[in-house]
C-alpha cells in the first residue's frame, strides 16, 4: 500500500476539521462575545530511510532521507481579542472594555462569560440570557460602603430598595453673598428661605431676616486690622428669628396652638464680616425644636427629643455683588419611590428614586485570568476554568483595575468573516488537492494490479 494515500486521508481529516472550525466561527457571527477559534496543523511523523552523515577530509556528509506519514491537528486555538461594539441603549446591557469575564453562577459554581446582556428576573435578580445570576459585591446594610467579599449574586430590586425612607432635616448650610448696600436696616431686609423636611417626609418652609447692623465688635476690638481698615467700624448683618413656617401647601404651622417663630428662635443672630468679605464668627446656630409642644401627630415628626437643626453661614460672603443666598448641604429629604437604575463604568448598580436620592446596592465584578485562552467552553457563551488558565480566587477584580464597563453596549462576535472566507477557500483546496493524492495512488494501485493480465 502507498504511503501517500495514507497522507491523503490524514490531509482529509484535518482539513475537515479545519472546515468545521470555520464553519462554527461563521455561524456565531452574530453571537454575543463569541470568541472565534483556529486550527493550526503538523507533521505527523517521518519515516527515516537514512540517518545523516558527517563528513571526511575525502568525503562530504550526507543530509537525512525521511519520508513524511501525514498531517495531524497541532491545535484548536480560542481567540481571546475584543470584539467590536454594539449599541443597544438597554440599560442593563454591558460591554467590558478591556480585559476580564464578567462573573455567573446557577448555585452550583461560577461561569465565566464576555456576554453582557443582562436582565433582571421576578425576584429582581440580576440574571444573563440563561437565568445565570450575575455575581459581585455587596454593600454593607450600615456603612452602604462596598464589601471587596467573595463574590454573591446581585439584586436589582428588592422588597427593600422599592422606596427609600424620609429623613428629619437636622443641618442646612447656606452659601452665596449678601450686598451690604440691600441691607438698610429700616427696610425690609432681604428673605432667607429654607427648607426643612421632618422625619416622616413632610415638607415645611421657614423663612427669616437678613438686615444690616452695626455691632459693637470695633468697640470691643479697636486694633483689629480690619476694624482698622474699614475705619473703626466692621459690617454685619442681623438674621431675625423665624418669622414664619408653613407647609407644603402654604398653611402657616403651629405648635401646641402658638407660632413657630415665636418658639424655636428668641434671638437674632448677628453674622459679622471681615474686610475680605469673609464671616468672621463660623459658629453654627441651633434651631431646638425637642421642646415644643406638637399640635398633631404629623407637626409632632418635627419635635422630639434630640431635635435641633444645626444652621451653618460660613459660605456667605459680603461683596459688592448681587445679594442671593441659597441653602445647601440640607440632609432631609421627602420618601421617595423607584425611579429607574444605572450600572456605572466602575460596574456599581445604583438606584435612582424620584426624590433625587439614589442608592448603591452592589458593584459587578470581574474575573481575570493568567491564560484566558486556557479556558474552556461549555455552551451558552460560557467558559468555565481548566487546570491550563488558572483558578478564579473566588472574588474578582474592581472593573476600573482592568478596563471599565459600558452600559448600554454588547461586545459583538470577534469573527473576521473576510478572513474565515479566506481561511474557508484554502481549506478548500488543501481538501481537494489531498483528495487528488489518494485518487492517484488509486490509479496506480489499478495500473500495478493489471501488470497481470
Amino acid at each position: 500500500m502507498l504511503r501517500s494515500m495514507y497522507s491523503g486521508v490524514s490531509g482529509l481529516r484535518i482539513h475537515q476539521t479545519k472546515l468545521d472550525v470555520i464553519g462554527n466561527n461563521i455561524a456565531n457571527v452574530n453571537t454575543t462575545g463569541f470568541k472565534a477559534s483556529r486550527v493550526t496543523f503538523n507533521e505527523i511523523f517521518s519515516q527515516t530511510l537514512q540517518s545523516a552523515s558527517g563528513g571526511s577530509a575525502t568525503r562530504g556528509g550526507t543530509n537525512p532521507m525521511q519520508i513524511g506519514l501525514g498531517a495531524n491537528i497541532a491545535s484548536i486555538d480560542v481567540q481571546m481579542t475584543e470584539g467590536p461594539a454594539q449599541r443597544t441603549d438597554n440599560p442593563l446591557d454591558l460591554k467590558i472594555e478591556g480585559e476580564g469575564f464578567f462573573i455567573v453562577t446557577d448555585g452550583k459554581g461560577y461561569k465565566f462569560t464576555r456576554d453582557g446582556s443582562f436582565k433582571v428576573d421576578v425576584q429582581g435578580n440580576l440574571i444573563n440570557s440563561a437565568g445565570y445570576r450575575v455575581c459581585g459585591w455587596l454593600t454593607d446594610p450600615v456603612t452602604g460602603e462596598i464589601v471587596k467579599a467573595p463574590a454573591e449574586p446581585l439584586k436589582v430590586m428588592t422588597a427593600e430598595t422599592y422606596t427609600i425612607a424620609p429623613q428629619k432635616t437636622s443641618k442646612i448650610a447656606y452659601e452665596k453673598n449678601l450686598n451690604i448696600l440691600d441691607g438698610d436696616p429700616t427696610g425690609s431686609g432681604v428673605p432667607i428661605m429654607t427648607t426643612f423636611y421632618d422625619s416622616l417626609g413632610n415638607k415645611y418652609t421657614a423663612k427669616m431676616t437678613a438686615k444690616y447692623y452695626t455691632n459693637e465688635y470695633a468697640t470691643a476690638n479697636p486694633a483689629d486690622p480690619d476694624v482698622v481698615a474699614l475705619g473703626g467700624s466692621l459690617p454685619a448683618w442681623s438674621i431675625s428669628k423665624i418669622d414664619s413656617f408653613r407647609d407644603v401647601n402654604g398653611n402657616e404651622v403651629k405648635f401646641g396652638g402658638a407660632d413657630i417663630a415665636g418658639t424655636l428662635l428668641s434671638a437674632p443672630i448677628i453674622i459679622e464680616f471681615d474686610v475680605s468679605g469673609k464671616p468672621i464668627n463660623t459658629t453654627s446656630y441651633g434651631l431646638d425644636f425637642s421642646t415644643v409642644t406638637p399640635f398633631d401627630s404629623v407637626e409632632s415628626a418635627m419635635g422630639g427629643a434630640g431635635s435641633v437643626v444645626t444652621l451653618d453661614f460660613s459660605g456667605l460672603t459680603q461683596y459688592d455683588s448681587e445679594t442671593t443666598i441659597a441653602s445647601r448641604g440640607l440632609d432631609g429629604r421627602a420618601p421617595g419611590k423607584f425611579d429607574g437604575y444605572q450600572i456605572g463604568a466602575d460596574g456599581k448598580i445604583i438606584v435612582k428614586y424620584d426624590n433625587g436620592e439614589s442608592k448603591i446596592l452592589g458593584q459587578i465584578a470581574l474575573a481575570t485570568f493568567i491564560n484566558p485562552a486556557g479556558l474552556q467552553k461549555v455552551g451558552g457563551n460560557l467558559f468555565e476554568t481548566t487546570i491550563n488558565s488558572g483558578d478564579f480566587d473566588g472574588i474578582g477584580v474592581d472593573p476600573l483595575s482592568v478596563g471599565t464597563l459600558n452600559a448600554g453596549v454588547l461586545e459583538a462576535s470577534n469573527v473576521d468573516l473576510a478572513k474565515e472566507f479566506t481561511e474557508m477557500i484554502t481549506a478548500q483546496r488543501g481538501f481537494q488537492a489531498n483528495s487528488k493524492i489518494i485518487t492517484t495512488s488509486d490509479q496506480i494501485l489499478d495500473e500495478l494490479t493489471n501488470l497481470k493480465r
